[in-house]
């Protein structure tokens, strides 16, 4: 059995034309099946339903073979016990700095002054701001980035930014773009060497399939 772990979503929705070109299709939706363990046509492969966060660490730990997940995902998880073969060049958004549309971003970067950053994505934002020479505080934030810098909590967010109609609804302005993010085949580092065959020609049938 191998056992693919996704996220719903937009991940999930991307991924099916990939699985599709493998020869594998999903049997039920999981946006109305209540299930997190879906079939599939083949008797031999399984999609497990996990939170993105987690992705990789089913894929660590053996809960799945291989999985999908966000550049941003695995960057703060780490890649230990896994391969990341393939940029499947799916789910692309950036990874941005963003601040109240009056707030001086650039004169506080070159004062060198201390800023106050909340975001999910604390190694991201920690490794991007040290590289600048800026000394940050991280704040932690798990939803509703946004309303750190309206409500005086935090100067600045990190946050994912697809069209940017959030950040705009809510007044605030992308000041810098720390990198561009797609999603990633990870494969679990023993699954390859017990189940390399199968494992082997569905990452080979994923890369001929890969959206330019």
């Amino acid at each position: 059995m191998i056992t693919l772990a996704l996220s719903k979503g937009r991940i999930f929705e991307e991924t099916l034309p990939l699985l599709k070109a493998a020869g594998i299709e999903v049997l039920e939706d999981p946006e109305t099946s209540r299930k997190l363990i879906l079939p599939t046509n083949r008797e031999d492969v399984r999609v497990v339903l996990v939170r993105a966060s987690d992705v990789p660490t089913y894929v660590q730990y053996g809960g799945a073979d291989l999985g999908v997940a966000g550049r941003d995902v695995l960057i703060e998880h780490g890649l230990a016990g896994m391969y990341q073969p393939l940029d499947l060049n799916i789910a692309k958004c950036r990874m941005s700095v963003a601040v109240r549309a009056d707030f001086d971003y650039e004169s506080a970067v070159k004062q060198g002054s201390r800023l106050r950053v909340a975001t999910k994505y604390t190694q991201i934002a920690r490794q991007h701001f040290a590289d600048k020479g800026v000394h940050v505080d991280l704040i932690k934030l798990y939803g509703s980035m946004e309303l750190a810098p309206l409500t005086g909590l935090a100067d600045a967010i990190v946050d994912l930014v697809s069209t940017g109609s959030t950040l705009r609804a809510n007044k605030l302005v992308e000041v810098e773009r720390i990198m561009d993010i797609s999603s990633r085949l990870v494969v679990n580092q023993a699954s390859l060497k017990l189940k390399r065959a199968p494992l082997r020609a569905l990452i080979d049938a994923f890369a001929t399939a890969i959206p330019q």
